[in-house]
């Protein structure tokens, strides 16, 4: 199994949804982790939501530091937000394939409820496109 691990800087949103896409779609080539530059403490209540929508459950996940996987070997690294790319722990320059694919982070994300989900669902479907792409190319 080749391990990824996908950065953003608070991962409650964007690397979240990739973990979950990763794990729920390609457990048969890879396991995946997702952490943040600086942790928000919490996963986003959309993004568990929209990701619910597909079958995949965030409900357990947790915001998680960097700092937890110091020291491991990834076969990839995938920073998905422009922060997280210029502040990526120099500790992971020993990883394999180091990739960056941007995308708008959804929390930021304003207007009614039902405008700020579609922002949520319309990120979790680039993501899934892209870095489902990416890995299995």
């Amino acid at each position: 199994m080749k391990k990824v691990l996908v950065l953003c800087t608070g991962n409650s949103c964007r690397s979240q949804m990739a973990e979950g896409l990763i794990n729920a779609r390609l457990s048969d080539q890879f396991v995946a982790y997702s952490a943040g530059t600086q942790p928000s403490g919490y996963v986003h209540p959309r993004a568990i939501a929209v990701m619910g929508e597909l079958g995949i459950d965030l409900s357990q996940n947790e915001s998680k530091s960097t700092e937890l996987f110091r020291g491991q070997y990834f076969d990839y690294v995938i920073t998905v937000c422009d922060s997280a790319r210029e502040t990526c722990p120099v500790w992971l320059e020993q990883a394999g394939q180091k990739t960056h694919i941007g995308f708008y982070d959804p929390a930021e994300a304003t207007g009614t409820d039902e405008e700020v989900t579609a922002v949520f669902r319309q990120i979790r479907d680039e993501i899934a496109n892209q870095i489902l792409s990416l890995l299995q190319s």
